[in-house]
């Protein structure tokens, strides 16, 4: 109890400490922007303040930046704004350097495509290497630059030489090696995609990443099961001279047994128009990743 009393104290002076420090230079974030809840912008001065209690603050501010993040996200706003993201991230980890989740799960939140998360690829990068200066020998933080690139970068070459730094570093796994070599051969194709998220599953150290793992291999997985359905519907065409208005007639055609669906149960959404194949919009899956499928 006398901790977080102490911690409270701590906590109050810090702010107030950094109200007068804001009123003597420009803030870093544009006006109107909810800053309310950073609290403090200056990662420098919160690390001195912070004192002994530098792992108690970053535990605060690590929980509001998920907070954050998933307010952000679960907002029925058209215009979702993760701006104050990186701030937050970038507090955390300058109070603590060694808060390796943070970092890890921070560059997700940054990285994912919006509207599911900043769509800001380059401030996860930047933050992994951030973890890096800190932490030169930590493989994942090199694994998980090589991942940023790879996924929504899409600079497979880079990922491929990243992959290979982090194959490099004390105690990296076995199979980073020739994971580089095919990211590198094979650039973005959906195989060598299935071959990344399958190591990455594997990885016993992170379940988190391990469940995201899991669930990238399903939207592969109703990749592929996209890509074979409308290879049914062309046969169906070539067969009867039109495109079907729905499954049904394809089952009555005993082209199928019953209604196509992807790895979650949900049926596979058919346009009678084109003939396109698509994931339902109530698909936990959506939306799919866009990976090459060579021919």
């Amino acid at each position: 109890m006398k901790s977080v009393v102490l911690l409270a104290a701590l906590f109050a002076s810090v702010i107030g400490a950094a109200g007068m420090e804001e009123q003597q230079r420009s803030a870093l974030l544009p006006e109107g922007d909810a800053s309310d809840i950073l609290y403090v912008r200056s990662p420098a001065f919160l690390t001195r303040a912070a004192l002994s209690y530098d792992a108690l603050v970053a535990d605060i501010y690590w929980i509001r930046a998920v907070q954050y993040y998933g307010g952000t996200r679960l907002s029925k706003d058209q215009n979702k704004n993760f701006s104050l993201l990186y701030p937050l991230l970038d507090l955390t980890t300058s109070v603590d350097p060694y808060f390796d989740i943070a970092y890890r799960f921070g560059a997700v939140f940054l990285g994912e495509d919006y509207p599911g998360g900043a769509g800001r690829p380059d401030l996860a990068i930047a933050l992994l290497q951030k973890g890096l200066r800190a932490q030169p020998d930590k493989w994942q933080f090199a694994e998980d630059i090589g991942f940023v690139y790879y996924w929504w970068v899409r600079d497979y070459h880079a990922a491929g030489e990243w992959f290979n730094r982090a194959a490099d570093m004390p105690d990296a796994p076995e199979w980073l090696k020739p994971l580089a070599a095919v990211t590198l051969a094979q650039g973005g194709s959906r195989d060598s995609s299935r071959r990344l998220w399958t190591e990455i599953a594997r990885n016993p150290e992170a379940e988190w990443l391990q469940r995201q793992a899991e669930f990238r291999l399903k939207q592969l997985d109703a990749m592929d099961g996209i890509d074979f359905m409308e290879r049914i519907v062309r046969q169906y065409r070539e067969r009867t001279g039109a495109l079907p208005s729905s499954w049904n007639d394809m089952i009555r055609a005993r082209f199928l047994r019953g209604l196509p669906l992807d790895p979650t149960g949900t049926p596979l959404r058919l346009d009678p128009s084109t003939g396109t194949v698509t994931l339902d919009p109530s698909s936990a899956l959506n939306p799919l990743p866009r990976t090459e499928q060579p021919h």
